[in-house]
């Protein structure tokens, strides 16, 4: 049995709400909502935690078992000195669906968590019975680079020099829309997210044509149209997998779970529940 769960205080979290829970050699910190209903894990992006995901488990926790791990080098779960590559953090989601004995659990992630969650779908998919993607990181070679060379690392490092008061501050000013709960997770997420978490931006991602060949469970893929994932790349991602479902959200950017939670929720419980109840078949070979 594992170290953590054997820890009567540690079981008594699991159960409670969340806690932290050893798996994959670290400490992983999650919340957890919803009560006894099929498990639904869902990760969230870079400079994210958990807690940014609270208002879209709050939409689904009717229906789910709802948990929320901070990834590792984000909010509160251990920030090893390396092993931050998409499949390092799928290996960790794996190790804590063991961890905490989840029976067929659900997956979804946002950005970051999506695209971790397509790699858990490979490599573990045993275990997984459906997926949703929110607007994961399925972007070119070309764009990954980008994204490495642009400084985004160099930014957080000033970013977090700054007060608690001074980030919030200027949250407001780029998301006048957003809620006050929802600015006041980010900032807080943004400063307990650690430098060497940016190592996930290192080129090349997984190849996210070829994980979408090998998802062998429904699958659904949603997005704002605002998002970084294109129409174009999600007709694409369909003639690849012809089952799988795609859902555009108007008048929505990446930040989806953030903006328009309730909606995002409504989307993901309707194909989640058809999943579960047998819906979707399984994909066919060839």
């Amino acid at each position: 049995m594992n170290a953590a769960m054997s820890n009567p205080a540690t079981q008594r979290a699991a159960e409670g709400g969340g806690g932290t829970i050893l798996a994959n050699g670290i400490d992983i910190h999650y919340r957890r909502i919803g009560g006894d209903k099929p498990p639904l894990v869902i990760l969230h992006g870079l400079i994210g935690s958990g807690a940014c995901l609270l208002p879209l488990a709050h939409a689904l926790e009717d229906r789910f078992d709802v948990i929320l791990p901070d990834a590792r080098g984000h909010g509160g779960s251990s920030a090893p000195g390396n092993g931050y590559r998409y499949r390092d953090l799928a290996s960790d989601v794996a190790a804590l669906i063991e961890a905490l004995k989840l029976e067929a659990p659900l997956l979804a992630g946002h950005s970051m968590g999506g695209m971790t969650a397509a790699v858990v779908a490979t490599e573990h998919k045993s275990d997984i019975r459906a997926v949703a993607l929110i607007d994961p990181t399925f972007i070119s070679p070309e764009w990954q680079r980008e994204v490495y060379e642009s400084g985004v690392a160099t930014e957080h490092q000033q970013m977090v020099q700054m007060t608690r008061e001074d980030l919030l501050a200027q949250a407001r000013l780029r998301n006048p829309a957003r809620s006050e709960e929802m600015i006041q997770h980010l900032v807080d997420a943004r400063l307990h997210t650690r430098l060497r978490a940016f190592d996930i931006l290192t080129p090349p991602n997984p190849d996210w044509r070829e994980l979408m060949k090998d998802i062998d469970v429904p699958v659904l893929l949603v997005a704002g149209d605002r998002g970084v994932v294109s129409p174009e790349t999600a007709w694409e991602l369909q003639r690849v997998d012809s089952s799988l479902r795609y859902e555009l959200i108007p008048d929505a950017g990446h930040g989806l779970p953030y903006d328009k939670p309730e909606q995002l929720g409504a989307v993901v419980s309707a194909f989640l529940v058809q999943a579960t109840a047998g819906g979707y078949g399984a994909k066919l070979a060839g």
